[in-house]
């Protein structure tokens, strides 16, 4: 079962440790350093799928050449600021890509592999929409 663990550094800062003992400084915004913990949650997402994604075109014999997300949420105006709505744009390059086999992938991803994805849609409507760059 992962456990993760959180320190106070100073002020608003803190450290945010995962199961294998990697870390991430998280704030609230104000400090200067780290990530906002509710945009982790964006980050977390667009990891969790990404990893699905990149690895799924590897198997079709696809491989990527550039992937990145770009994850836009939507919140609640009042408190606690719950995601509503979030967006995820895939934008890839790779060498053979079709719409077919990235939309696939996505699909695959969100609907059967992504646990943050499954821990989120209860709470929160997510849309995928993709970007296919002409190889270099």
């Amino acid at each position: 079962m992962p456990t993760t663990t959180v320190r106070w550094v100073t002020g608003k800062q803190f450290i945010g440790i995962d199961s294998t003992k990697h870390s991430v400084v998280l704030s609230t915004g104000d400090e200067g350093v780290g990530v906002k913990p509710s945009e982790m949650l964006l980050i977390a997402l667009s990891a969790c799928t990404a990893v699905d994604v990149v690895d799924i075109l590897a198997k079709k014999r696809m491989p990527l050449s550039s992937f990145e997300m770009i994850a836009t949420g939507e919140q609640d105006p009042n408190p606690p600021w719950p995601y509503r709505k979030i967006n995820l744009k895939y934008v890839v390059r790779g060498k053979g890509l079709t719409d077919k086999a990235v939309a696939q992938a996505i699909q695959l991803s969100e609907e059967k592999y992504c646990s943050v994805a499954a821990t989120v849609r209860g709470v929160a409507e997510i849309t995928t929409e993709y970007e296919i760059l002409a190889e270099e």
